[in-house]
């Protein structure tokens, strides 16, 4: 008689060390203890009325079936207008251009289609918590590179090209690139994307880049995508969404530009991963792009005021901010809150941000989920303030109960 128990595990090698979502289990606790949720970067307040109602319109108009699994051919067509009016770059939307389900999914789509198991990965170090598993979901090694923290307030944080140059072997067959950057807010500038640039084509390497937060920068920055670098039209895998532009992260609605070669890849992974994204979502994305005016350009003032805001209420809770070039997030260094036997006697970021969401009442993301080796986090916390002034003001209110070292 068979047995009803199994000692096998039936945990595959490539996700046995998956974690729950540090940043989504922030968002848990921060309901669970009805905490101000500063920890995952969607905004509380509402999407524009015009997309809301080009959705509205287009479930109403009976869009709603499967489209084209690679996106319905207006949506596409506006992806490359809007590309072609904001960086003067053209491509191909029958051939060069794939709708994707949110930008999550169209990373791994793209990394599935380019690696196999051996290949290197090279990832900067902190980086968001989905380029982990994406590359153990490829079979493949990464590389890391770690991005150094501002000496000084107003410095960037600081990539050494040397320690880049040392990652890059043979074996390389991709390099993630986030700018602006999540959580440093880091925007690479036009000389570390030329070094990334030389440095894929010397190594015959490619470039899978995540761009969702290209209309967030500050203080005179701008996103300068590499594939419009010599050399990089036809090695660079372009990933971006429609979820923080426009507040809409709930709709999960992306794009994959590259080259055909490329393309024809994605295309056949994205298939069977997801088949298609939301029809009506990419009537409503077609009729924002093709609309949106100057709206990228009030974004970064729309988000400017909330940076500021956040950064004067963090400071007056004792947190050292590092200032952020773009997106919206800021990590802060914890170190003169820790260790001093109040606040719940945390000693770590975690601790912290356990005492926080907890006792204060505040949802913050430790540091150390930014990072392979935790402890190179472990003095670092990251806020976001895609949030309304209320809710930050809020959180200000309620971190003013934290002691700080003297």
């Amino acid at each position: 008689m068979a047995s009803a128990t199994s000692t096998r595990s039936f945990r595959s090698l490539r996700t046995r060390d998956f974690t729950e979502s540090v940043i989504r289990e922030m968002t848990r606790l921060s309901i669970q203890h009805g905490a101000v949720n500063l920890s995952q970067g969607f905004p509380d307040f509402p999407a524009p009325v015009d997309l809301k109602q080009a959705a509205i319109d287009a479930i109403l108009a009976d869009h709603n079936q499967y489209s084209i699994t690679w996106g319905v051919k207006p949506f596409r067509q506006a992806i490359a207008d809007k590309y072609k009016r904001t960086y003067n770059l053209d491509f191909d939307p029958e051939r060069e251009i794939t709708v994707s389900c949110g930008a999550t999914e169209g990373l791994i789509s793209s990394l599935l289609s380019v690696t196999d198991p051996g290949d290197e990965i090279i990832v900067f170090e902190p980086f968001y918590e989905s380029y982990h598993p994406d590359t153990l979901l490829c079979g493949a090694t990464r590389k890391l590179v770690r991005l150094h923290p501002p000496a000084a307030p107003g410095e960037p944080w600081r990539l050494d090209p040397d320690a880049l140059r040392a990652a890059f072997s043979p074996r390389t067959k991709a390099i993630i690139l986030n700018s602006p950057h999540n959580p440093t807010g880091k925007v690479f500038s036009l000389d570390e994307l030329t070094l990334i640039s030389q440095l894929c084509q010397e190594f015959d390497a490619l470039a899978v880049t995540d761009e969702i937060y290209e209309h967030i920068t500050f203080d005179g920055h701008r996103h300068i995508p590499i594939i419009s670098l010599p050399g990089m039209r036809h090695r660079t895998i372009l990933v971006n969404s429609m979820s923080k532009t426009f507040s809409a992260t709930g709709w999960r609605v992306g794009w994959i530009i590259a080259s055909a070669s490329l393309t024809d890849g994605v295309r056949k992974v994205h298939d069977f991963l997801t088949v298609c994204a939301a029809t009506p979502l990419q009537y409503a994305g077609m009729a924002m792009l093709n609309g949106s005016g100057n709206y990228y350009d009030s974004l970064s003032e729309h988000y400017d005021g909330r940076r500021r805001a956040a950064i004067s209420m963090l400071e007056a809770a004792g947190f050292r901010c590092f200032n952020p070039a773009g997106a919206y997030y800021v990590m802060t260094d914890i170190s003169a809150l820790l260790g001093n036997g109040q606040n719940g006697g945390a000693t770590s970021d975690v601790e912290l941000a356990r005492y926080l969401v907890e006792h204060i009442g505040v949802a913050a993301v430790p540091g150390s989920s930014f990072y392979f080796d935790r402890l190179h986090g472990s003095a670092q916390l990251r806020f976001c303030f895609c949030k309304k002034y209320e809710t930050l003001s809020a959180a200000g209110d309620k971190l003013r109960g934290l002691s700080r070292l003297s």
